[in-house]
C-alpha cells in the first residue's frame, strides 16, 4: 500500500434533473487496496464510480490520477488512464470466444492467431486466479465466468483501478468465493479495486477500507478492521438499527387460492401443490431449474402442457378469459426494470400499467385521480424520491421495487406471485419489502420464488425445493430436520 493515493476525487457533485445523486464527495483510492463503497439502493455509489469511469461527467469537482487533474468525457479516455469498470450488465459479444472478447478493440489484437490469443489470455487468467476457458464461446459460460471475462478485459489493458459494480448479485456462493480470491490476488499485485455493494457480510469479508454513502454523500469512512459486526455496519449505513429477523404473526389458512395438479410446462414436470389464503409458500432452488416456466404458467404467460391449474377456484383457461384487474392475481416479476415497469414512463404511467381500469369511466381516463393515488402510495411505501413525475429508470432498484409492490397491493389481490422480491436490494429496502409481504399474507396467498434461503426461512410457512423442473419435497418451514437437508435437495439428492 502506498502513502499517496492513486486516485483522488474532490468535491464531486452530480444531479439528474431534480435528483441529486452525488453531493460534494471527496474520496481517495490507493494502490494495493480493496475499497468498498457501501450504501443503500440509490445512495449514489454507482453514479460516483460511473463518473470516475468516464460514463458521466460531474457537475462540479475534480478528479486527479497520480496527482494529475483529469476530466473524462468518455469511457475510452478513462480506460486510457487506467480506470475500468465492470457493470452489473455485462458487455460481451456472446458469439465470440473468451479470448476474442478480451482482445476485442485492442490495437493489433486480431492479427494474432486464435491459439496465440488463447495462450495469452490463459496466462493472464492464471496470474490472477480467474478460472475460465479462453477457447469457450461466451454464450456457454455461467454468469460468474462471464464476469471473469469482463475483469480479464480490464487486466489485459493493464488498468490500475478496477471498479466492480454490485458484482455478486448474479453469482452463486461458490462463484462469490472465487471472485473474492481473485480480488485479493489482484490487489496484492499493486492494483486498486473499488467494490460497490450493499451486502454487509461480503463487505466485512473482502474490504480493506469502507466508505459509506447515504443520500448522495459520504457519511463515514473507516478501515474494515475496525468494524466488528454486521449490526454496527448496518447502523452506520442506514442511520438506525436494522435487524433482518421477523416475528411472523400466525394467520389461520383460508380457502385455496391456487391448486396445481401434475403440471407439465417446458422443463416443469409433474408438479403438484396447493396454496391457501394466509400462507406463504416459498419455491427455492438453484436458478434455471424450472422456476421461470412455473411462474409464467401460473401468471398466464404460457399455457400448461398437461395437468390442471386452478386459480381462485377457476380452471386456468376460464380464469384468464375473464381476468379482473382487482381482487384477483398480482405478479411481482424478477425483472423490475423491463417486465414490471417501463423505464421511460413516469411513475404515474407505470402505476397505470396494471390499474388503468380502476381510473377509467368508459374510455375516459381520470389521470388526475391516478396521480393523486400514486402520490399517496409513494408516501405509504416510502419510495424515494417521492416525485411521481420521475421516470422509472431514475429510481434505484429498491425504490422501484417498492413502487411495484405499492401498485400491485393497491389491486388488493387474493393471489400474489413474488419472484425474487428482494434481489439486489439493500438491507433497509429488504426489511420494508418483507414487512409488506407479511402484511399482504393476511388477505392473500403468496407464492414466493426466491434463491435467497434466508428470505425463505424468514417469510415462508412452507417450502418447496425445485430441481430440474420437479419438486423434490414440500415441508413446513418449522421442520428443522428438513431445513438442515435443504442443500442436498437443491442439488437433486433425495433425503430420507
Amino acid at each position: 500500500m502506498t502513502d499517496h493515493p492513486l486516485v483522488s476525487l474532490h468535491q464531486i457533485s452530480k444531479s439528474f434533473g431534480s435528483v441529486q445523486a452525488n453531493k460534494d464527495i471527496t474520496l481517495d483510492i490507493r494502490s494495493g487496496t480493496i475499497k468498498t463503497l457501501l450504501g443503500e439502493n440509490g445512495a449514489g455509489k454507482s453514479t460516483l464510480m460511473s463518473i470516475l469511469a468516464g460514463r458521466f461527467s460531474p457537475d462540479a469537482g475534480t478528479i486527479r490520477i497520480r496527482g494529475v487533474q483529469r476530466r473524462f468525457t468518455t469511457t475510452a479516455e478513462a480506460l486510457d488512464s487506467g480506470i475500468g469498470m465492470v457493470y452489473q450488465h455485462f458487455m460481451l459479444v456472446e458469439a465470440m470466444t473468451v479470448a476474442e472478447n478480451v482482445f476485442l478493440g485492442h490495437k493489433n489484437g486480431f492479427w494474432l492467431h486464435p491459439k496465440q490469443m488463447e495462450t495469452q489470455v490463459r496466462s493472464l487468467a492464471d496470474q490472477y486466479g480467474l478460472d475460465v476457458d479462453p477457447a469457450a464461446k461466451v454464450h456457454t459460460l455461467s454468469m460468474g465466468e462471464k464476469q471473469r471475462v469482463e475483469i480479464l478485459k480490464l487486466l489485459f489493458r493493464d488498468n490500475d483501478v478496477l471498479i466492480l459494480d454490485e458484482p455478486t448479485t448474479v453469482l452463486t456462493p461458490r462463484e462469490v468465493n472465487q471472485l473474492f480470491r481473485a480480488m485479493r490476488t489482484i490487489a496484492s499485485q499493486g492494483k486498486a479495486i473499488v467494490f460497490i455493494s450493499h451486502k454487509l457480510a461480503e463487505v466485512m469479508d473482502v474490504a480493506d477500507e469502507i466508505a459509506i454513502l447515504r443520500r448522495g454523500a459520504i457519511v463515514d469512512e473507516l478501515p474494515a478492521a475496525t468494524v466488528h459486526s454486521k449490526a454496527d455496519l448496518a447502523r452506520r449505513m442506514v442511520g438506525r438499527e436494522v435487524v433482518l429477523s421477523l416475528d411472523k404473526a400466525h394467520v389461520a389458512p383460508g380457502r385455496p387460492v391456487l391448486e396445481v395438479d401434475q403440471l407439465d410446462a417446458g422443463p416443469v414436470r409433474e408438479v403438484s401443490f396447493s396454496l391457501c389464503r394466509g400462507e406463504i409458500l416459498a419455491v427455492v432452488g438453484v436458478a434455471g431449474n424450472g422456476q421461470r416456466p412455473l411462474v409464467e404458467t401460473i401468471c398466464g404467460l404460457r399455457s400448461p402442457e398437461c395437468g390442471q391449474v386452478n386459480i381462485l377456484g377457476l380452471p386456468w383457461s376460464e380464469f384468464y378469459s375473464r381476468l379482473e384487474w382487482q381482487g384477483a392475481l398480482s405478479y411481482i416479476p424478477e425483472d423490475r426494470l423491463g417486465l414490471a415497469t417501463c423505464p421511460e414512463l413516469d411513475l404515474v404511467d407505470n402505476f397505470l400499467l396494471t390499474t388503468r381500469q380502476g381510473f377509467c369511466r368508459g374510455s375516459i381516463l381520470d389521470r388526475g385521480k391516478a396521480e393523486r393515488t400514486a402520490r399517496e402510495l409513494t408516501g405509504a411505501f416510502n419510495v424515494h424520491p417521492p416525485d411521481v413525475n420521475n421516470r422509472a429508470r431514475q429510481l434505484s432498484g429498491g425504490n422501484l421495487q417498492k413502487m411495484v409492490l405499492a401498485r400491485e397491493f393497491y389491486r388488493r389481490p387474493r393471489l400474489i406471485i413474488a419472484e425474487q422480491p428482494s434481489q439486489g436490494l439493500d438491507i433497509s429496502a429488504t426489511e420494508e419489502v418483507w414487512h409488506h409481504l407479511l402484511q399482504a399474507r393476511e388477505r392473500a396467498g403468496i407464492l414466493l420464488v426466491t434463491g435467497d434461503l434466508n428470505e425463505a426461512f424468514n417469510l415462508a410457512d412452507r417450502i418447496a425445493v425445485i430441481f430440474q423442473g420437479r419438486f423434490m419435497d414440500i415441508f413446513p418451514a418449522t421442520d428443522k430436520t428438513k431445513l438442515d437437508n435443504i442443500g442436498p435437495l437443491m442439488a437433486g439428492m433425495p433425503t430420507s
